[in-house]
């Protein structure tokens, strides 16, 4: 059962004993509140932003999903684990969450494309979990009071060399002396280290290429180029540190900005190289971060959500199209700028922009749309892993720009 706490209550000698040999752990939030449970996956001290995710399915994408870096990731839905892990659907090189927590971590998994439990798998990397708690008190928490500051203890982070457990305003202290996620620049933390190419051919396209798009890894998850290769395009993929020139040198038809972690106003470098790829009016892309750097080169604001969007049941309504879409998300920034007009880009030199989606919960500016260059972008994942699909014609928008271009 859930124990939340408040700070200077501590446990008795019988209950530290027991808490011990159980493998006890503590969720200690930022205001103060803590949560007892039992420790999942490695054990020891983790510190990170907490968030909540709503997804029921689809937990390995989201722990490989390199957005949610430095972030403690609550899942709502209350049974975890039970498809196992498989070698198929990491959406990048590693697990990237800094923790996680969960109500009913699966005792054993049951699926046929299982090839190690949940529990094996965050050990192996090294991610401190929790279980056993009440996700849903932690969840209400976060949405009344904002995502904050959090730590995971158990083990030797939990309890000292004499076996007994370190008081609450220690634990809570070291939570809040982390780093803010306001401000963090993260991008390049997470980004490939070397360039590298997806091929069309090796993804079911049994003609030439159509196009080349040159792919800023700023977190970018596997699938995102392999939807593009799907229709045809060669993708490069390349650092968050690429630089205009090196743009030049592939002589693109397309640029794609990927989603990725951080601040968006930290990513002064990004920002200036995609004013430079506008300047030179090659058609571009862009998804989450990628839709924050494209509202800040154009010259709007950005700003952090309370409590962020997380999951892959998010409303969007398309206003080209009037359509209603269910969206993964996850973002915890978002861009600042009108909606339901056509305005000037503070860059007066960009020309006309629409917001063309927004968040049909709380009317976050969810893409757009520049009227005077060839450029969009939108806030959520259209390569739909794991899932919905009602996005997937982004990717068809993105090979229609470029093939309007080339024949312009």
């Amino acid at each position: 059962m859930s124990d939340p706490r408040t700070p200077g209550t501590s446990p008795g000698a019988e209950e530290t004993r027991i808490a011990a040999e159980t493998g006890a752990a503590l969720l200690v939030l930022e205001d103060g509140t803590a949560y007892e449970g039992s420790a999942y996956g490695a054990r020891g001290t983790t510190l990170g932003e907490a968030v909540f995710a709503t997804g029921m399915t689809g937990y390995q994408e989201t722990l490989t999903d390199p957005s949610y870096a430095r972030q403690i990731v609550v899942q709502t839905a209350p049974h975890i684990g039970n498809t196992g892990v498989n070698d198929e659907d990491p959406e990048s090189r590693r697990i990237w969450v800094a923790g996680y927590a969960v109500r009913d971590a699966a005792r054993l998994p049951s699926n046929w494309r299982s090839v190690r439990t949940l529990a094996e798998e965050l050990t192996e990397q090294g991610v401190v979990g929790i279980k056993d708690i009440d996700t849903r008190a932690v969840t209400r928490r976060l949405r009344d009071r904002g995502s904050m500051r959090a730590g995971i203890f158990s083990a030797q982070g939990l309890y000292d060399d004499s076996g007994q457990r370190r008081a609450l305003p220690e634990l809570l202290e070291a939570v809040r002396s982390q780093p803010d996620m306001l401000g963090a620049r993260l991008a390049e933390e997470v980004t490939s280290a070397q360039p590298y190419v997806i091929d069309p051919a090796d993804h079911g396209w049994d003609s030439a290429p159509i196009a080349t798009v040159a792919a800023i890894d700023l977190g970018i998850k596997t699938m995102t180029p392999v939807r593009m290769a799907e229709r045809g395009l060669r993708v490069h993929v390349l650092p968050a540190t690429t630089t205009y020139a090196d743009i030049e040198q592939l002589n693109p038809d397309g640029v794609f900005l990927s989603n990725g972690p951080g601040d968006p106003a930290t990513a002064e470098t990004q920002v200036g190289l995609l004013r430079e790829v506008l300047d030179a009016r090659i058609p571009f892309f862009g998804i989450c971060f990628g839709n924050q750097i494209l509202g800040r080169a154009l010259g709007f604001g950005t700003y952090k959500l309370p409590f962020g969007h997380r999951g892959i049941n998010q409303p969007v309504m398309d206003h080209t199209t009037g359509k209603v879409e269910i969206t993964s998300q996850n973002h915890g920034f978002a861009v600042e700028a009108p909606i339901g007009e056509t305005v000037s880009a503070p860059e007066s030199r960009f020309g006309r922009v629409q917001v063309s989606h927004s968040s049909l919960n709380d009317g976050v500016v969810e893409g757009l749309r520049c009227m005077d260059l060839p450029a969009f972008s939108v806030q959520y994942h259209p390569e739909a892993a794991a899932g919905p699909h009602d996005s997937a014609y982004l990717f068809d928008r993105f090979v229609d720009l470029m093939k309007e271009h080339q024949n312009a």
